[in-house]
This record gives structure tokens, sequence and C-alpha cells, in this order.
């Protein structure tokens, strides 16, 4: 209600030509002040450091804002803030060391709230700087803490890989190992289908309704978790193993509009890549992406001739000009990591490369979570 409050006030004074609202005035008046007020006097009953936050959030939100506009930001546009709802699938509250401290018996304490039992997933490096109390759509409960650590340098190893993301496997390396693709999706899908028929069949509006969206939520939540875990297993492995670690910067959005984007949506590749990106980094590995006009499929890792364009039914094919016989997935690994290696010997860490992919190579310290 704070967030929504301050935009308003905000999204106001600009179309008034107004001058734009400092942060200190809409924390006197849709805080402070509104605590007194009948309409908003339950604001009371919460704690003052979530309001606080809520607001720090708002002006976190229209400076990324404004540095999308001005071109200070880099990667895609960031759009202006927008109105919160009850509804929404995603809530959450965030609170500094002043709202939360961690008990002796495991448990942590919320001001305004209490005792919380919590399963811990792993022990906390450190002591926490941030909280953050998320409920996600089935219902569930989340604590996500901040936490100052050092990177976990990992001893350096000779061996570097190139992975090929796919479908019919999820991903090849360099070295010629595959990892078959779990099709988490799809192996729910019958009991997804009749929940959602269920669901349909419900009254809008209901009770039963009500519950019948939480069953769906839940299944849903149950495959994200199973794809979540093998990522993070793969990832991880794929880390310890290499010092070196490329990918091809697949275009995933332009993909997730095809007849193939069920498969595409169910393998999580975005994510997979991003996990070995700050995994890289937080372990002292060096990660670089091959830009995405790179021919990997059609360049012969034997002997570097470009054998044209295959669709995608051919997984097998042999080079007109070395006879050498290619397994499409494994060729284009090693390609990648070839590339990758030419990208990271022109000395162009953390910079953009020549195709405007960036190249990683971590030593610095991040926020553990």
């Amino acid at each position: 209600m704070v967030w929504n409050d301050c935009l308003r006030d905000r999204k106001e004074a600009h179309a008034a030509g107004l001058p734009y609202v400092t942060s200190a005035e809409l924390s006197r008046l849709r805080i402070t002040q509104a605590k007194r007020t009948e309409e908003r006097a339950w604001l009371a009953e919460v704690s003052a450091v979530v309001l606080q936050q809520s607001l720090r959030d708002l002006d976190a939100a229209y400076k990324n804002f404004f540095d999308s506009v001005k071109g200070k930001r880099q990667g895609r546009k960031v759009g202006s803030p927008r109105y919160k709802s009850k509804k929404d699938t995603r809530q959450s509250i965030r609170l500094n060391t002043n709202a939360f401290p961690l008990q002796d018996d495991g448990t942590v304490y919320v001001a305004k709230v209490g005792n919380l039992k919590v399963t811990w997933s792993r022990r906390l490096p450190a002591a926490p700087t941030s909280l953050t109390v998320t409920k996600d759509s089935s219902g569930r409960y989340f604590l996500s803490f901040v936490v100052d650590t050092e990177p976990d340098i990992l001893p350096e190893v000779e061996a570097e890989a190139a992975v090929d993301l796919g479908l019919s496997a999820f991903a090849v390396l360099s070295d010629g190992r595959k990892i078959d693709s779990p099709r988490f999706l799809r192996r729910a899908e019958k009991k997804l289908k009749r929940l959602q028929r269920e669901l349909s069949r419900k009254a809008k509006g209901s009770k039963n309704r009500a519950k019948a969206r939480v069953r769906v939520a839940r299944q849903h939540a149950k495959v994200a978790d199973r794809r979540r875990d093998f990522h993070h297993k793969a990832s991880t492995q794929i880390i310890r193993d290499n010092q070196a670690v490329y990918v091809e910067d697949l275009a995933v959005c332009g993909l997730a509009r095809t007849r193939l984007a069920k498969s595409v949506h169910d393998a999580g590749w975005s994510t997979f890549v991003g996990m070995l990106e700050y995994k890289a980094a937080l372990h002292g590995r060096t990660f670089a992406k091959v830009d995405r006009a790179f021919p990997s499929s059609q360049i012969c890792s034997a002997c570097g001739f470009r054998d044209g364009p295959k669709p995608l039914h051919v997984r097998q094919w042999t080079c007109r000009e070395c006879g050498a016989v290619h397994d499409r997935d494994h060729n284009a690994a090693r390609n990648v990591l070839s590339e990758g290696r030419r990208i990271v010997a022109a000395g162009r860490a953390e910079t953009p490369n020549a195709c405007g992919a960036p190249v990683k190579t971590g030593t610095r310290a991040r926020t553990a979570r």
C-alpha cells in the first residue's frame, strides 16, 4: 500500500507538471501521517522498517528507470515503476538488521510478527545484513538472507570446457560428455492437465476455485524446484571440473516463440547459463559467451571448413573437405571451445569481445543468498 500511495503521488505530480516528490515528503505523508488516519491506521501494526524499505525500493525502481532512459544502464531497458496488487502471485517484504535477529533455538524473530520456525537449507557463513520474506503463488514462505562473504576460490585445473545447449540432450560438452534432458514439465504434464481441468470447472470467485488454483500452483512449484535443483548440480559440477567455461549466447526469446516453445521453457537455458556465470565469478573461474551469430554448427572442428547451414533434423554430418564424421552437438561444442579460447586470448576480460559478448574472470567478492 505504501508503494502504491507513493507511486500515485509521483505520477500525479508529474502529470500536473509539479516537481518530483522527494522521499522525505512521501515518508511524512504516506507513512507518518497516514498512520493517524482511519483508512491507513493498520499501518501502525506493521514494522516501520518494512514501510521505509518499500519506499527505498520505489526510489531504486525510479533510479533504474531514469538510468535506463539516459542510457546509463547496461542490458535491457527498464520501464517505469508499476502499481502492485494483493493478487500478485509473489508477495515480499524486506527488513534490515533493526527488524530481525537470529535466535539461539534456530528461529528468526521478525518485528511485529514474532518468532518464525525455519527449515534451514544451509548454515549462514556470516551475520546477515538483510532479510527478505517471500510468499510464492503456492502459499509457501521463504527467507532470503544477504550475507557478505569472500570468494571461494577453487584450486586451478587444466581442463577447459565449452557447453552446447540443446533439447534432445540438455547439454553436450566439448569433451564428448552429454547431460540428458530431464524434461520435468513434460513428465508432469498429465497431472497438470488434470489439475487444470479441475480448476476450470470451479465457479469463479468461489473458495473451491481458490483451493484448486493453489493445487495447480504447488504442482508447478514442484516442477520448478526439480529443474532448479538439476541446474544447480550440473552447473556446480562443470565449474568445479574446468578452469574456463564457454557457452553460446542463445536467442532464447526468439526460440520461445516457435513450435518448440514448451520444450525451450522446460529446459531453462537462461537460468542455467546465469548459474554458470555467477559460480564462475564466485569460484575464480573464467567464463565467456560466444556470440549467437558464430556458426558453431556449420564449421568442421577438424579442419575449419565451413560446410553451410543444416536443418535441425540433421544430427550427424560428414565434412565435404576432410571427410570427418561429426555429431552435430559435439562438433558445435568443440567450435565454441575454440572461439571462447580465442576471445580470452585476445585479452578482453571484463570487456565486450569482437561480437559483443562479455568475458568474465571471477576473483571478486559477491553477496551470497
